[in-house]
């Protein structure tokens, strides 16, 4: 499929994305600011995720909460980070679209002199919170840690998860911050996109008349690094939990990258529904699970594929470490059947118009639009997109599989109740996660 758009450029080097859309009255605001917590480096990490929070708090012209004055005026908003980028948006109706542009142009330029100490304690103290509850006090919660930490090494953009480390969130100065800022969040490093119903000059000298005057910052270098799995490695932690569940991790492509596509429609052959292979068999035919999952964790510098299952009561987990290899070894042997292909890529497409439905928000035109851009340089990657789905073919996947799935490189985390280590799978060693 194609998007009609426009893209700009303004002069201090923010890429501004135009798509009319006059479907209905209301018009999306999304910007991407090309920061994630890969940006970050050891013992100075979780400030993406920190700005996320902060940049709500005010910023110089309207030194207070940030949404009150856009759900007032009809809008809906929110904002996110990951490991690649931080991203901000607002929905709302078409009139008023000035005041969400002045709003997103005053916490780009002029968000420092309304960063105080108190909010920044006071919002170190809100994530610290967040982290407790979302990983430390969740069941299995902290298995994202212990398996980013195996997978990279320590020093690897992608060793940390984005929420932080409490240590370095207990450690950071308001002048870190600043500085972190100034890196970091401006024009040279951001992109903008509209979506709905706008008329597009008229939205273009807005874009212009708020933003275009922020001084653009210098240009991020992009962050590139490289990671090898050599040889196994099997870890355990002890957690409250009520069954034990492994994880399995194996290192994979980049996100658009070949082979990308392959794994993700691999993940949902493998585990992903009631009638996928390791469905069938682990949950449904010889009941040793009680659930079983597997993504392709796409990302900018490199990805991983992950397969998640729990064990039922009364069975190991190397009962399901060793159902799960040899489905694996299965599928990459007789490969996939050219139905099963074909469901995949109705799926992979289905997923993708799903996402074009609206116009902003997390998915939508204006955060695809974003996507493209900031990790291409190429909004118009749609139908390229598409087609990697289209090109993948059984043979792709075998050799895909083939490749990446290699059961003697990669990582096998058990996560068992408290006590009854002799629950982890076979050769597993303690690994302390926090």
């Amino acid at each position: 499929m194609t998007l009609r758009f426009t893209k700009h450029t303004l002069a201090n080097g923010l890429d501004v994305l135009l798509h009319e859309d006059r479907g209905c009255p209301i018009v999306a605001v999304n910007i991407w600011y090309h920061v994630g917590s890969k940006n970050e480096r050891p013992g100075h990490t979780g400030f993406a995720h920190l700005f996320e929070h902060l940049m709500f708090e005010g910023s110089q012209h309207h030194d207070r909460g940030y949404f009150q004055p856009l759900q007032g005026a009809g809008a809906t908003l929110n904002g996110s980070t990951n490991a690649d980028r931080t991203n901000y948006w607002e929905v709302m109706p078409s009139n008023a679209l000035e005041l969400a542009l002045w709003m997103e142009s005053d916490r780009m330029g002029h968000l420092l002199p309304a960063l105080t100490d108190a909010k920044f304690s006071n919002q170190r103290d809100v994530v610290l919170n967040e982290r407790r509850q979302n990983y430390e006090n969740r069941p299995y919660g902290l298995a994202p840690m212990a398996l980013l930490a195996a997978l990279f090494p320590p020093d690897h953009p992608y060793h940390w998860t984005t929420i932080g480390e409490v240590d370095d969130l207990h450690a950071v100065t308001l002048d870190q911050v600043h500085a972190f800022f100034r890196r970091y969040y401006h024009p040279a490093n951001a992109s903008l996109a509209l979506a709905g119903d706008f008329d597009p000059g008229t939205a273009l000298a807005l874009v212009d008349r708020y933003f275009g005057s922020i001084e653009p910052g210098d240009r991020v270098s992009p962050v590139r690094d490289s990671a090898a799995l050599v040889g196994q490695t099997r870890i355990f932690y002890e957690d409250r939990v009520e069954l034990p569940r492994l994880h399995m991790a194996w290192l994979t492509p980049p996100m658009f990258a070949e082979g990308d596509a392959d794994l993700d429609l691999a993940a949902d052959l493998l585990a992903n529904g009631k009638t996928s292979r390791l469905y069938k068999r682990l949950v449904f035919e010889e009941r040793v699970a009680t659930d079983v999952s597997a993504t392709q964790n796409s990302r900018e510098m490199a990805g991983y594929m992950q397969l998640t299952a729990t064990a039922a009561p009364g069975h190991a987990l190397g009962e399901l470490e060793r159902a799960i290899l040899e489905e694996i070894a299965r599928l990459v042997a007789d490969g996939p059947t050219d139905d099963d292909i074909v469901c995949g890529r109705v799926q992979a497409e289905a997923q993708f118009v799903f996402r074009l439905q609206t116009v902003g928000g997390f998915g939508g035109k204006s955060d695809q639009l974003n996507a493209y851009n900031v990790f291409l340089g190429d909004p118009d990657y749609f139908d390229r997109d598409q087609q990697r789905y289209h090109d993948v073919t059984k043979t792709s996947i075998q050799d895909t599989l083939g490749r990446y799935l290699d059961p003697d490189r990669r990582v096998t985390l058990s996560i068992v109740q408290h006590g009854r280590p002799t629950l982890a799978a076979a050769d597993s060693s303690p690994v302390a996660v926090s």
